[in-house]
């Protein structure tokens, strides 16, 4: 039942103190603040490595050829591995039901690229037709090489879309354009878009034109695969360091490499290294809970001083009530009205000050690693009601003193 006079004299006691209520409370304010400040930004970490790794495909597996740092079967290291189209053909025919798509990557070099008198300096790579989807590449405008270009080793180029704004500025489109390359004409008949400019300021054209007009022969400079959706993000990540595993073992004994080797080859997944991110992100998460809760139970402890504080100034107060024939659950409930009251108000203060941040400038927060710190309302509120319940027990227990005071002794009290 709502009693008047026990508010009353709540805000009677805050007013007579407003200093020492105000710091009381500024010290729970700042806990929930802080706590609230450092879960957003450590969910902020984990949503700025989920948009680095949508860069490429989630389940994506790279290799790269390198050089060997270890004699192997009478081979001295410092050899150069070369990847071939075979090494590719044949671990996609065997691994065919476990990948989604495949591609295999030949870089152009040496070669002059030109349109009308503009000399253009852009990579020139030769990719397959799943490239596209390995890469996330978006297609703006026409199409992105096909299997088609691939048999028929044709003259066609997919160009990014900075390359089409720098190239050919307010051209509505550049498709049926023709682009030299040392003097060979090649038709645009793509404009893809990445998230970075850099990844657009690349001229894909078929593998097999690659390796057959400027003298590729069958060489590949590296590999990606993308693997099926697994059921749960661990289980992804089992089957994608497998896969990188088997793919190391079978490109080392075609080339004659040492197990151990791991500068002759680069196996690279996007899985293993997201986990390795996100277990450091929950190690940063599981601190900032630690400091966080530390600074709120500062602040209850405050709490329970004040209210002993209270207590001790409350003392002949206390007694009078006790000798009119208060009861001691009476007492207990007058000072944790006080304390849960401060408390409440802090931690709802603090909770809203610290939303009301991270919504507004949450938004705007994108450094490496970092995007859009916030925090759920439902955890923010339970910390909160957490809080309140912590404060309701530091206040019992100045409480509990007061309701057993003894009467003739808190009278006698100056």
């Amino acid at each position: 039942m709502f009693d008047l006079e026990r508010w009353q004299e709540i805000f009677e006691t805050i007013r007579k103190n407003k200093l020492r209520t105000f710091l009381t409370g500024l010290s729970v304010a700042s806990g929930i603040f802080i706590l609230v400040i450092l879960l957003g930004f450590g969910q902020g970490m984990r949503n700025g490595i989920a948009y680095e790794f949508e860069e490429d495909a989630a389940t994506s597996v790279w290799v790269w050829p390198g050089v060997t740092s270890k004699e192997f079967k009478g081979l001295n290291p410092g050899r150069r591995v070369q990847l071939r189209n075979e090494n590719y053909d044949n671990w996609v025919a065997l691994n065919r039901d476990r990948i989604e798509y495949d591609a295999a990557r030949n870089f152009v070099n040496g070669v002059s690229v030109t349109y009308g008198n503009q000399a253009l300096v852009y990579s020139i790579q030769g990719v397959h037709d799943n490239f596209q989807f390995i890469e996330n590449a978006k297609m703006l405008q026409g199409r992105f090489i096909n299997y088609s270009d691939l048999e028929n080793t044709a003259k066609v180029v997919v160009i990014g879309d900075k390359i089409r704004k720098d190239v050919f500025g307010d051209l509505d489109t550049p498709l049926g354009a023709y682009i030299d390359f040392s003097g060979i004409p090649f038709k645009v008949i793509g404009v893809y878009h990445e998230r970075e400019d850099r990844e657009e300021e690349r001229l894909f054209i078929p593998i097999s034109t690659a390796q057959q007009v400027f003298n590729g022969g069958d060489r590949v400079n590296n590999m990606a695969f993308t693997l099926p959706p697994a059921e749960n993000f661990e289980q992804a990540v089992s089957e994608a360091v497998a896969f990188k595993d088997q793919l190391r073992q079978y490109l080392s004994q075609i080339h004659t490499i040492a197990p151990d080797d791991t500068s002759a080859l680069e196996v690279w997944s996007a899985l293993e290294e997201a986990k390795r991110y996100y277990s450091l992100t929950n190690n940063i998460k599981l601190f900032f809970w630690f400091v966080g809760i530390c600074t709120i139970i500062a602040g209850v402890v405050g709490v329970s001083n004040i209210m002993l504080i209270v207590v001790k100034e409350r003392t002949r107060e206390i007694g009078i009530r006790k000798a009119l024939g208060a009861k001691p659950w009476e007492i207990v409930g007058m000072i944790l009205h006080e304390a849960i009251f401060v408390t409440a108000i802090s931690g709802f203060l603090g909770l809203i000050f610290s939303m009301g941040l991270l919504e507004l400038l949450g938004p705007y927060v994108e450094v490496d690693y970092v995007k859009n710190p916030s925090v759920n309302l439902n955890v923010a509120l339970t910390t909160v009601f957490v809080l309140i319940l912590a404060g309701a027990v530091a206040g019992f227990f100045p409480a509990w003193r007061a309701a057993n005071i003894q009467v003739i002794n808190a009278l006698k009290d100056e």
